[in-house]
């Protein structure tokens, strides 16, 4: 199974959208809550290449990119491949 990180905040949309395609595809992720800013949210920004927005979503260390990203790989066939 993979290893899925996804850095979020409270009351975000694009993250409970994030959220459920991972649900919906039985994916067990860690959420990492930056809503307090803080140490979690510099290391996502150094790991997300200096985007600031979330979610931003890993997989096996993978910076996938935010909501719309994973929702792109999902609709060309490419995202169950990467959570098996």
């Amino acid at each position: 199974m993979a290893k899925i990180e996804v850095y979020t905040k409270q009351l975000c949309p694009y993250c409970t959208r994030a959220k459920s395609l991972l649900m919906r595809k039985g994916a067990a992720f860690d959420e990492i809550d930056i809503s307090m800013g803080g140490p979690k949210r510099t290391e996502m920004i150094e790991r997300a290449g200096g985007r600031t927005t979330v979610p931003q979503v890993f997989i096996n260390g993978t910076h996938i990119g935010g909501s719309d990203d994973l929702a792109a790989l999902d609709r060309r066939g490419e995202l169950d491949s990467l959570l098996a």
